[in-house]
């Protein structure tokens, strides 16, 4: 094997008996060539080629670029996401006929104290997978490919030029669709019916901008949340790009650039995005960012300009039937606990929506809630019984005191 100075895959020069360079590869039969330069002695053109083939290699700073596994791998991931197509790659390192797929796999992640904190390098340090920490890396120029999955992290030209096959992402959406660092999460808030995952090479300053190597769809399950929609996508990835590495150059000589067209962004979720507006958001929309953000970001209003946090949103089919006696019940933000079922309605856009539980200083029921802070509001204001209402947040609303 040898070294390559500034590694870019380009299509191998195929001469007129049908072999071609570098590294042999026959794109025809999609396999890798052994002969010497003494094969076929009958055949001096061919022997002559063979013999100009091998100079060519020779002459590339050092190692020939592999042109069949097995690979050299360094992989790039934090989470839980990456650590399954971490851990798919690490117990599939042989094909089914027994050759070896994954020749040496190691893990770049991010560095801390605690091993447990970051799936990926917990998952590493059990298996005694060779760990390095970012952004302190050595000369990669060892590896044939890089594989990046939920990083976080520009990679630089000079980086990924270390790799004669670059680096790999996989991204868990149908690009030019949902670009960004957080896909799974957008395509459950905007609702969409058809999610997938995309094999990608990365470019530097830029995430998600590569040439595809393969994309395929995943329908969304109904009602599904973004933990069990991740699950589903990173086993489906995790195929993909094993499907990629058996066939590698052939993937990378077939890629094709991205539309530009439907291009749309996943940027980071954050806190600002669970404020319930309950003059904007229908029912169905905050069913949807509480399925999406819910297991990481609990949903949150004010209450007498305090954070609310909102916990245990019932479904849409299981929303007790409440008739207003008033039009003003019927005002966004209004709120209304339901006895029977024991459970806080709210008034949305569209409708009554409801949960279970909330944080308000503590944890509390919707019948602590209730005792706690609607009957008493209503016992002080008996003219407004029937006016109790949540606020939607804004930069101007003043918030007494945060939660925590």
């Amino acid at each position: 094997d040898r070294k390559l100075a500034a590694p870019r895959w380009r299509r191998p020069a195929v001469d007129g008996a049908g072999l071609s360079a570098p590294g042999m590869w026959n794109a025809r039969a999609g396999r890798a060539w052994t002969w010497t330069a003494t094969a076929a002695p009958g055949f001096p053109r061919v022997r002559w080629a063979v013999k100009r083939l091998l100079s060519v290699s020779s002459s590339v700073d050092g190692l020939r670029i592999r042109a069949a596994p097995p690979w050299r791998i360094l992989f790039f991931g934090t989470d839980a996401f990456a650590r399954r197509t971490l851990q798919k790659l690490h117990g599939c390192r042989s094909l089914d006929d027994g050759k070896l797929l994954i020749e040496q796999l190691e893990v770049v992640t991010l560095p801390t104290t605690k091993s447990d904190k970051l799936p990926v390098r917990k998952y590493a340090k059990l298996n005694q997978i060779s760990i390095h920490n970012w952004p302190c890396l050595t000369e990669c120029n060892q590896f044939d490919v890089g594989i990046i999955v939920s990083f976080g992290a520009l990679l630089s030209d000079a980086l990924i030029q270390q790799f004669p096959y670059g680096i790999l992402n996989l991204h868990p959406s149908l690009l030019p669709r949902w670009r960004g660092p957080a896909p799974i999460f957008h395509t459950l808030i905007h609702g969409d019916r058809m999610a997938g995952v995309t094999i990608m090479q990365i470019r530097p300053k830029r995430f998600d901008v590569g040439p595809i190597l393969m994309q395929q769809e995943c329908p969304v399950p109904p009602r599904c949340t973004s933990d069990e929609l991740g699950v589903i996508l990173a086993e489906k990835g995790a195929e993909m790009l094993l499907s990629v590495l058996k066939s590698l150059p052939e993937h990378i000589e077939n890629k094709w650039e991205q539309s530009k067209d439907g291009i749309t962004f996943a940027p980071k979720i954050t806190v600002a995005d669970s404020w319930v507006n309950w003059e904007e958001q229908t029912v169905e929309e905050l069913d949807r960012l509480n399925r999406a953000i819910g297991s990481r970001v609990l949903l949150r209003t004010l209450w007498m300009g305090k954070t609310v946090k909102l916990m245990d949103l019932v479904d849409v089919e299981e929303i007790p039937d409440f008739q207003a006696a008033t039009q003003e019940q019927l005002i966004p933000g209004t709120a209304h606990f339901h006895k029977e079922s024991n459970i806080l309605l709210i008034r949305c856009k569209n409708g009554w929506t409801g949960f279970k539980r909330v944080v308000l200083k503590k944890l509390l029921s919707a019948a602590d809630f209730y005792n706690g802070y609607l009957h008493p509001y209503y016992q002080r204001s008996p003219a407004h019984q029937n006016v109790a209402r949540f606020q939607t947040y804004t930069r101007k609303t003043r918030i007494n005191k945060m939660s925590k």
